[in-house]
């Protein structure tokens, strides 16, 4: 409610605020799965969310198959996503698994695959909400630098995080949502600071 904001290319902006505060609902409304109420959402450029890992796959679809598959639902035609299969599977360290169906792949396998295949072009726009947290050291410190490297490729990155220093590190701008409202928008670290002087008090 009254959440108003402009992100341009190259910027990170992070979201944060407690459990239930409308983080996860405002990627969901500019990645159009949910419509605004009220107002209105302009997105110029080809979007990538990172909403719910493994949304938009198949399990019983084999990886390869769901590499295609959330290709395709990303916008991108069914020939390219099956010339990129090696290099996407490759980068998500999955090649020995990629003709298993992924109902068998760990919660940290699903979300490399699901990086991977997202983040495999540049996109206008990149939401990502969790999605940094999920998984071992090795794949969320590959992330996190496959997510610069965008940045740098002129990509707007919007990123839901509890993870606060990650927050402090990529972000240019944070945003301090509590309930539905915001709260607090600026330089991360005094966004962090008004945040967890609200959570200890």
């Amino acid at each position: 409610k009254g959440v108003s904001f402009n992100i341009a290319r190259g910027e990170t902006v992070s979201i944060i605020g407690r459990n239930g505060a409308g983080k996860s609902t405002l990627l969901k409304v500019i990645a159009r799965v949910l419509p605004p109420t009220t107002g209105r959402v302009i997105v110029r450029g080809h979007v990538a969310p990172m909403i719910e890992l493994g949304a938009g796959f198949n399990p019983e679809l084999t990886g390869a198959e769901n590499i295609v598959l959330y290709g395709t639902l990303l916008g991108r035609t069914p020939k390219v996503m099956r010339s990129r299969i090696e290099a996407i599977a490759d980068w998500a360290g999955l090649t020995d698994h990629l003709d298993i169906p992924i109902r068998a792949y760990s919660s940290g396998m699903t979300a490399r695959l699901a990086f991977a295949t997202a983040t495999d072009v540049t996109p206008d726009l990149l939401l990502i909400d969790e999605v940094l947290s999920v998984g071992d050291a090795d794949f969320r410190e590959k992330s996190a630098a496959r997510t610069i490297e965008l940045m740098n490729g002129g990509c707007a990155v919007l990123l839901v995080s509890h993870d606060l220093e990650a927050v402090e590190r990529m972000s240019t701008r944070a945003l301090y949502l509590e309930n539905g409202q915001q709260k607090v928008s600026g330089l991360p670290k005094n966004v962090i600071e008004s945040y967890l002087s609200d959570v200890h008090h």
